[in-house]
């Protein structure tokens, strides 16, 4: 009994840096817009852009923006009569998982890590500044 007790306290503290290290803790101050211009560019830019429409509408301004408005960009039936008006958490639940949100939406792509779909809202609301 008492050689499973002190293993139980040696391992202990290598379990807690080893869970870390999997699921590293998330700022008190939240996801970082630093960081989350560099998932947009990495995972989000091949179809939008801040300023202009590309595959999809301009994103600057889209924190309070009224889905399926943004001028100049062609939005499915679906977005366009959502009467979504976009904030913090209705965007994380978009990009984890858009159709689920809207069916017969035209966007596809999700983010999987919940970490980089605040870090890439955290980027979108610090453009509505």
């Amino acid at each position: 009994m008492r050689r499973s007790i002190r293993f139980s306290l040696t391992a202990a503290p290598m379990l807690l840096v080893l869970g870390a290290c999997l699921n590293p803790p998330m700022s008190a101050a939240g996801p970082d817009a630093g960081s989350g211009k560099d998932v947009f560019e990495r995972r989000c830019s091949g179809c939008h852009a801040v300023d202009i429409s590309k595959e999809g509408p301009a994103l600057r301004g889209v924190v309070g923006r009224k889905a399926g408005t943004a001028a100049g960009f062609q939005y499915s039936d679906a977005l366009r009569a959502s009467g979504i008006k976009w904030d913090e958490g209705l965007l994380l639940k978009w990009l984890e998982n858009p159709d689920a949100m809207v069916k017969g939406t035209d966007m596809e792509f999700r983010v999987a890590k919940p970490e980089e779909r605040g870090a890439v809202v955290a980027y979108l609301k610090s453009l509505t500044k």
